[in-house]
């Protein structure tokens, strides 16, 4: 009706000349037929075949309609009329034009009956769409539910210690990103639990041992030599050799544990590098004994600064390891280079090498190169956890390179402090 009734006013206010161009255009746009009866009673058809047009045709009710328009001398006038051939109604507007008149039909839609079809549709529509959305939830539940139900129960398998457990790839990007990294996962921590169980038995085995001497020669003593001197001496001696074995032991672990928990503080100070490591070295004067040669490559002054006892534990820890492992020469060598900014560091063992994929991992907690656990001449197998944590608390760069059946070096580098120069009188 809104539509109808602007065409009414544009034809109203539309010029003679532009009249029929513009009846012809808006009957198609709109879905209306039109009629133009001039004042000589000439009568020209719009879109007649439009749907129940009635206009051109004998009808008594819109014959009547515009003999009363044309009397009655109204500018507009407007009726509803019956159209028995399609069981509705039209409107009909009668619009007085310069040079005649103007009749504009349309048919009445039945609201109602639209109505009835949309609500069958939507019924279908609704029924339908409610079977594709059960479809598609049993995809997504054997597609996505699926994959994520078993990888939350092989989740609570690795959970409860099984490594064996492998997490299968589904087609899906992220599910599949997410078997990934619970592989790693699992592979990281079955090796954590596997170094966690050797250094449980290595630990066990310096324990015992030491332990078991002790045990032995202080029976010795109490029941054989407590009346010679000499070999109480001895004995006592191999006791407090152990003793000392045990409290290196014991203290390795607990700087370990504070390195790793972050709950150790750095006390930096300035020091002479090369003067801390003979002092450490003196510590190996028996070892000459046994046919040990350890030499020096330092300069005769290297100031530094870093936290000294760390420090001094990082070395001897080096030493140690470079002691236990290297060759049947018994050589083991210290050298320090002076660089720009730094010295480097070398402590260098002429032992069997170190194979490159195991070389990533000798840092690692736990690990230990060789798993048939042998009693170390020196130390605990701790030696090497405690160096990187040390180092990495300084931020100072470290490393290792090995040759198979040639010898294994250990480095780091350390910050050097540049003495003031002397001014010249």
């Amino acid at each position: 009706m809104n539509d109808v009734n602007k065409i009414v006013k544009n034809i109203k206010e539309m010029p003679s000349k532009k009249l029929s161009s513009y009846l012809k255009d808006v009957v198609y746009d709109n879905n209306v037929c039109i009629e133009y009866l001039d004042i000589d009673g000439t009568s020209k058809l719009y879109n007649d075949a439009s749907t129940g047009c009635l206009l051109g045709r004998d009808n008594d009710s819109i014959n009547k309609y515009k003999e009363e328009l044309i009397t009655s001398g109204e500018e507009v006038k407007a009726t509803k009329i019956s159209n028995s051939d399609y069981d509705g109604s039209g409107f009909l507007y009668g619009v007085k034009v310069d040079n005649g008149y103007v009749f504009v039909f349309t048919m009445l839609v039945n609201v109602n009956k639209n109505s009835s079809l949309i609500k069958n549709q939507l019924i279908y529509i609704t029924i339908i769409v409610i079977i594709l959305a059960v479809i598609i939830s049993l995809y997504l539940a054997s597609t996505i539910t699926k994959p994520i139900m078993d990888i939350t129960e092989k989740s609570k398998e690795l959970a409860k210690g099984n490594y064996n457990v492998k997490f299968e790839k589904h087609g899906i990007e992220e599910i599949d990103e997410l078997s990934d990294t619970l592989n790693y996962l699992e592979s990281e921590v079955s090796k954590t639990d596997e170094y966690r169980r050797d250094l449980m038995a290595n630990v066990s085995h310096d324990l015992k041992t030491p332990l078991t001497m002790i045990k032995a020669y202080a029976e010795m003593v109490r029941d054989i030599t407590y009346k010679d001197k000499k070999k109480r001496e001895e004995n006592l001696n191999v006791i407090i050799a152990e003793t000392d074995r045990l409290n290196v032991l014991v203290n390795d672990i607990l700087v370990l544990s504070k390195l790793q928990a972050n709950s150790d503080t750095l006390e930096i100070e300035t020091f002479d590098l090369c003067t801390e490591i003979k002092d450490i070295l003196t510590r190996y004067d028996y070892l000459k004994e046994e046919g040990y040669n350890i030499e020096c490559d330092i300069p005769k002054k290297a100031l530094v600064r870093a936290d000294k006892t760390k420090l001094e534990q990082v070395i001897y820890n080096l030493i140690n390891n470079a002691i236990n492992y290297t060759g049947e020469d018994k050589k083991v060598t210290i050298k320090v280079t002076e660089n720009k900014k730094d010295y480097l560091v070398e402590i260098i063992d002429t032992g069997k090498g170190i194979e490159t994929e195991k070389l990533k991992h000798i840092w690692d907690r736990y690990y230990k190169n060789e798993k048939n656990h042998q009693r170390n001449v020196i130390g605990t197998g701790l030696g090497l956890s405690i160096v990187k944590n040390i180092l990495e608390y300084h931020d100072f760069k470290y490393g290792v390179n090995s040759e198979i059946n040639k010898g294994t070096t250990f480095y780091f580098n350390i910050t050097k402090v540049n003495e003031p120069k002397m001014k010249k009188k």
